[in-house]
């Protein structure tokens, strides 16, 4: 692997995290970003490349490991419907996601994720860790198993987009990916959420996730 492309779309924040993470873990690849319309005009060679794609807004004819786990997350609706079915669970919005990150190995469940809006822009910042009960705890963790075994998820850093409904966690959606929010993890968590997106599409070991003491 000398060529990594990652694929990004206008909002190229976790594209630049990733890139950094690649850089630190792996100096001597080759690393670039391609937008989606970059690669819709043809105007990046794909051949030999190790594609890393950070949005679910992929050209059809790309191919890379998990291409059915975003067709899942890209159909919102769909995925609703098919948790609620299949798995029982609530859906509804949320504003909270839990990382996954879901080695060869098992999965390793991170600290949650919350977002609060700025009061004069209205843009979110998220924010690492939001602390949540045990009884919310285990309802997630048994959600993001069930979900990830039954989309047959490669390994990868998922996020599980939650809400609450009463006493019970409410699936929103699945980002196959360290979308925005992961953003929170870089320099809170170790290693930071897309270090461990690095690792996982290269097989290279996770052992435990911390929260820094800074």
């Amino acid at each position: 692997m000398s060529r990594v492309l990652i694929v990004a779309d206008a909002k190229i924040g976790p594209a630049v995290a990733l890139l950094a993470a690649i850089a630190q873990s792996n100096p001597f690849a080759e690393v670039s970003i391609g937008l989606v319309s970059e690669l819709n005009s043809g105007a990046i060679d794909l051949s030999g490349a190790m594609v890393c794609p950070l949005t679910l807004d992929v050209p059809s004819n790309l191919v890379f490991p998990g291409e059915d786990v975003f067709r899942f997350c890209r159909h919102v609706s769909a995925a609703r419907d098919r948790v609620q079915e299949q798995l029982q669970v609530p859906t509804g919005d949320g504003n909270f996601w839990l990382p996954v990150v879901w080695t060869a190995k098992g999965p390793l469940y991170a600290e949650a994720i919350g977002a609060e809006a700025d009061q004069e822009s209205g843009e979110l910042s998220y924010f690492q860790p939001v602390h949540l009960s045990d009884v919310w705890r285990q309802q997630l963790y048994d959600l993001a198993y069930r979900l990830l075994k039954l989309v047959n998820a490669p390994p990868a850093t998922y996020l599980i987009q939650f809400g609450f409904v009463g006493e019970r966690i409410c699936f929103d959606r699945l980002w196959p990916f360290p979308a925005a929010p992961a953003i929170a993890s870089v320099g809170v968590q170790v290693p930071d959420l897309f270090v461990c997106h690095w690792f996982c599409l290269t097989g290279a070991p996770i052992y435990d996730l911390q929260i820094s003491d800074r």
